[in-house]
């Protein structure tokens, strides 16, 4: 019995999802020896789960929130933002956190190709290490390419429509280039995109809408890196440019103000077109030192980083007609019809951080290795609204960590802590009933705390572990929760409002998993948090309220499992499996996963929810890879103040691959949500107030094609060069991690 558990673990866990980087190896020549190397797509790690984006047709072929969308054991909705298995995410952009969340992360990750992404890591067990700050869970980004000697370049494009009400497109298009003389490296990745998009959409009986969405979006990233002897510099410099119009169709019921007047507000029935425009520039420049020593696991690096993110937000009126519902049922004669920036909002973040990170081995038990760095940071953020600032948002942190990892026989563990002390402060300004302007100083946070982190890990068998891990964290409110401004469509009924006075979410983060060969895994894992962050809908009269609280106390409670199924399991016999000589990226496979989730918030009665996703490769004839990918999440359950009436995920995605030309060319064509079941309908379920219901439709069904290009290099088996772009990933992690800020 225990060699067949062992034998299906085994069937489950090396063959399946360990792709290799396309067909062909990539190849390094040392002194007449090739050394090959593999991809895995799906890596299970004790404290992460990586994903790699670059040779995955069926993740690459649209925007990265669309990608974000297919992973197993993710869920990401408009009204309370990302979760991995059950824990909040705080999103990384190569190793660098951006610092927003909601429908501002959503536009920023819609305005950037998939194909542009390396990988992405969620890091499910931040250590010490890692900023406090990260919260429950990290999904860092990695847009990095490597770098060749010799002049290179790879073009990546890609073209979708969808046809709903009418024909839509979406193009993107990127250039990678890369190259390396005597006396520097240097990496170059310019691209665009287009995206037509609709959206419609619902609150109560108060309001319907129908959205004409069109987003253009540019990005340019660039690195230098110099040699310095053993050592290095790297220079970064990466700028994201999106500019977006909403046109939105509305028939509304509210209360409206009677012959303009303001104070005089009676119920309405009205029909109004409007747009709004979205304008965000962010830059990042980066600056390392990476100090080397004749013991390659002894490292100390340096970095200054410094980042500017400005936004603007206005909507204008095109008209404004109906009439009031009270007898003699007057025509609507609004001041606001044909009014240019019915909103008018800005807002401008500036980031700059210092941080010193140092390792090196210490004879610990059966051997062992200490960390230790520090960190400071300054964050300064203002909002502005028709010319009055309304927020002055400053932040100070300064922290530093120790940890030590050591090995015992079976038994590896990790002991560290971190200490952050943290000083925040701030003005906002607001209009009173009386529109009178009022000066308020925001809730100080001032605080020395202390963050530990510990784990074990038992290795029952070579690549079979069980391990048990517990963190301390804290999430601060992200800028665009504090932003007192509307920066989403306004109509007369709703009203959304940040909440500058939002105070840290904390955390205690518990888990245990078991892993097999780094892709079949069972875990548990549940996070207490007070003072949670959360998204509050409700209705007042004819008003809807979309707000920002604090849950004073809130646990989320995880289970997870997930297990490849090789299709060879029902024609080969054991023996033969067992010897693998075969190539894992030529052998039809199924990857099943399954999680349940439920979110206990005191006095509310929330269900949980399973969320299911199978993910399938079957080989054709001539050489085309079918990938269909199909994602489901029950009903019926609650997920923070809110109950699912329909599924988030309810998709099934197909995509068909075929590489030509030695593997240079690769050509895919998709088709995604292709039974068009992909929405959000939800009851929200206010601590006071009217519970309302809300709900969103995308034109998530799409179908189209991608194109991968890869110009060969003058020699084939030219070296190749670490990652320069915004690399700070510590080299004794096989590439696999990049620090946070």
């Amino acid at each position: 019995m225990k060699k067949t558990i062992f034998a299906l673990s085994l069937l489950g866990s090396v063959f399946v999802f360990s792709q290799e980087k396309g067909n062909k190896p990539q190849e390094k020549q040392i002194e007449g020896v090739v050394i090959t190397k593999t991809k895995k797509a799906v890596e299970q790690k004790a404290d992460r789960t990586i994903f790699d984006f670059s040779e995955q047709p069926q993740l690459n072929n649209g925007n990265v929130l669309e990608g974000i969308k297919k992973l197993p054991g993710l869920v990401s909705t408009d009204i309370a933002g990302m979760m991995y298995q059950g824990k909040m995410l705080e999103v990384y952009l190569n190793g660098r956190p951006l610092n927003i969340t909601s429908n501002e992360l959503n536009s920023f990750l819609e305005g950037m190709p998939a194909n542009s992404v390396e990988r992405i890591e969620v890091i499910t067990q931040p250590g010490a290490e890692f900023p406090a700050t990260s919260g429950g869970a990290i999904m860092n980004i990695i847009t990095n390419k490597n770098a060749n000697k010799y002049l290179t370049a790879t073009y990546s494009g890609n073209y979708s429509f969808t046809n709903y009400d009418k024909y839509r497109s979406r193009t993107t298009n990127s250039v990678n280039l890369n190259a390396r003389n005597k006396y520097f490296g240097w990496q170059l990745n310019v691209g665009q995109n287009y995206r037509e998009s609709m959206l419609n959409g619902q609150q109560d009986e108060l309001l319907k809408s129908h959205t004409d969405r069109y987003g253009r979006g540019y990005f340019a990233k660039s690195g230098l890196t110099f040699d310095l002897g053993q050592d290095r510099l790297l220079l970064n410099y990466d700028i994201y440019h999106n500019n977006n119009d909403n046109y939105t169709l509305s028939d509304g019921h509210g209360d409206l103000p009677f012959q303009n007047n303001p104070k005089d507000l009676r119920e309405a029935f009205y029909t109004s077109s409007d747009v709004a425009h979205t304008n965000s520039l962010r830059q990042e420049a980066v600056v390392t030192y990476q100090k080397r020593f004749a013991d390659k696991s002894q490292k100390l690096d340096f970095q200054l980083g410094y980042t500017r993110s400005n936004s603007k937000f206005s909507q204008d009126n095109f008209f404004q007609n109906g009439t009031f519902a009270a007898a003699p049922n007057p025509p609507i004669n609004s001041a606001m019809s044909g009014l240019k920036d019915i909103l008018n909002n800005e807002s401008v973040m500036n980031i700059a951080n210092f941080k010193v990170d140092y390792a090196q081995p210490i004879k610990l038990l059966d051997g062992g290795k200490v960390s230790f760095g520090g960190l400071y940071e300054r964050q300064d953020y203002d909002t502005e609204s028709f010319g009055l600032t309304n927020l002055e948002y400053q932040r100070q942190t300064a922290s530093t960590y120790l940890e030590f990892q050591a090995k015992l026989k079976k038994f590896d563990f990790t002991l560290g802590s971190r200490a952050e002390n943290y000083d925040i402060s701030g003005v906002t300004r607001y209009f009173d009933k009386d529109a009178k302007l009022v000066e308020a100083n925001l809730i100080p946070f001032n605080k020395f705390k202390l963050f530990p982190n510990a784990s074990v890990q038992y290795n029952m068998m070579n690549q079979v572990y069980i391990a048990a891990n517990y963190n301390k964290k804290i999430s601060l409110p992200s800028i665009s929760a504090l932003n007192p401004n509307n920066v989403t469509f306004s109509g007369p009924s709703t009203e959304v409002n940040g909440n500058p006075n939002l105070q840290p979410t904390i955390f205690d983060n518990y888990e245990i998993k078991v892993s097999a060969f780094d892709y079949a895994f069972i875990g548990y894992s549940v996070s207490s948090a007070s003072n949670q962050v959360a998204q509050i809908i409700r209705k007042d009269g004819r008003k809807l309220y979309n707000e920002q609280v604090n849950i004073s106390n809130m646990k989320i409670h995880n289970f997870n499992v997930g297990l490849p199924v090789p299709f060879m399991i029902f024609s080969k016999p054991l023996s033969e499996i067992m010897k693998f000589d075969f190539n894992p990226d030529k052998i039809n496979f199924m990857y099943l996963y399954a999680g349940y989730q439920k979110h206990q918030i005191d006095n509310l009665d929330n269900k949980g929810f399973w969320i299911f996703n199978i993910m399938t490769q079957i080989l054709l004839p001539k050489d085309i890879k079918m990938t269909a990918n199909y994602s489901y999440l029950t009903p019926k359950a609650g997920y923070f103040y809110f109950t699912a009436e329909k599924p988030f995920n309810n998709s099934l995605d197909i995509t068909l691959t075929k590489k030509f030309m030695n593997n240079r060319l690769t050509l895919s064509v998709f088709a995604n949500d292709i039974f068009n079941g992909q929405m959000m309908q939800v009851r929200s379920n206010p601590p006071s107030g009217t519970p309302v219901m809300i709900s969103s439709k995308y034109d998530t069904r799409n179908f189209g094609f991608s194109i991968n290009y890869k110009i060969p290099t003058r020699n084939k088996l030219a070296k190749e060069d670490p990652n320069i772009l915004n690399q700070t990933k510590k080299e004794d992690n096989g590439g696999v991690m990049q620090q946070a800020q």
